[in-house]
């Protein structure tokens, strides 16, 4: 039997040598071997992402409660790598994850883990189901606080509070902040369901921050036509608004006086 590579992703340094420990016991039954560990979610993603697509762990082992970024937000990050691991959530408590395992949607093992739990848990690694992006939404209901994208090999975390727009560009999506644009390989319309509360869509290819629109302003073409545009905070780019999106954004936005006049 080949033998299972694991990552351990967990805050506490006694769990991470406790699932070390259970591992080693349980090894006549499932061969396997530990192949890096991170005591924090950011940690565990830029580690995790760095193994060769051969090389990369078969299962993490992953704490739901972690500071900075929680498992299942390492979980939605990690889910775009080209080959990702297998996830089991370990935890003490919360019952979105005690619904998780009740659907059969990830495996759940709850503190202090069992060895026969975490044996029964990586017999199903081999089905290596990934997160369904509902089951993600239900379990931090708020969305992610990073968004990540690829570059020159790297995972780079993109602070959602510092994005002051998103918008569609053939197959990738470009997020904007004051400093900078990233790619993100992400549909515009599952962004916009995940960041509801935060985005609001100005055109059918593009969502801006609420929090970072300074007002709007007429822009006239070379005849009669004309069309608004957003000011935003920081940058000097403005972005139409297309006119079946402007009443709603009119709407949204004139109660503190954003919007200008038609």
């Amino acid at each position: 039997m080949t033998s299972l590579r694991v990552f351990i992703a967990d805050d506490e340094a006694p769990a991470r040598l406790r699932l070390r420990a259970l591992l080693s016991d349980i090894e006549g039954d499932m061969p396997n071997r530990v192949v890096g560990d991170a005591a924090t979610g950011h940690e565990a993603l830029e580690r995790i992402a760095a193994f060769a697509p051969e090389d990369m762990p078969d299962v993490a082992l992953v704490d739901i409660r972690m500071p900075g970024m929680d498992g299942v937000e390492l979980a939605s990050h990690l889910e775009r790598l080209p080959a990702p691991p297998a996830l089991v959530f370990c935890t003490a408590y919360d019952q979105y994850a005690v619904r998780a395992f009740e659907l059969n949607a990830v495996d759940y093992l709850l503190k202090p883990v069992r060895a026969s739990r975490l044996l029964d848990a990586l017999r199903r690694v081999p089905q290596k189901r990934p997160l369904p992006r509902e089951l993600a939404q239900a379990l931090l209901p708020s969305g992610r606080q990073q968004l990540s994208c690829s570059e020159r090999g790297r995972i780079l975390l993109v602070p959602v509070r510092d994005v002051l727009f998103l918008r569609a560009e053939l197959k990738y999506v470009t997020a904007r902040t004051v400093e900078r644009e990233y790619l993100l390989e992400e549909p515009l319309a599952a962004l916009e369901q995940e960041f509801a509360q935060r985005f609001v869509r100005i055109h059918r290819s593009c969502l801006v921050a609420r929090d970072a629109v300074a007002g709007f302003e007429q822009v006239r073409g070379d005849g009669a036509d004309a069309h608004w545009a957003v000011v935003l905070n920081g940058i000097d780019e403005r972005l139409p608004v297309s006119r079946r999106q402007w009443a709603q954004i009119r709407t949204e936005f004139s109660a503190d006086g954003r919007t200008g006049r038609d």
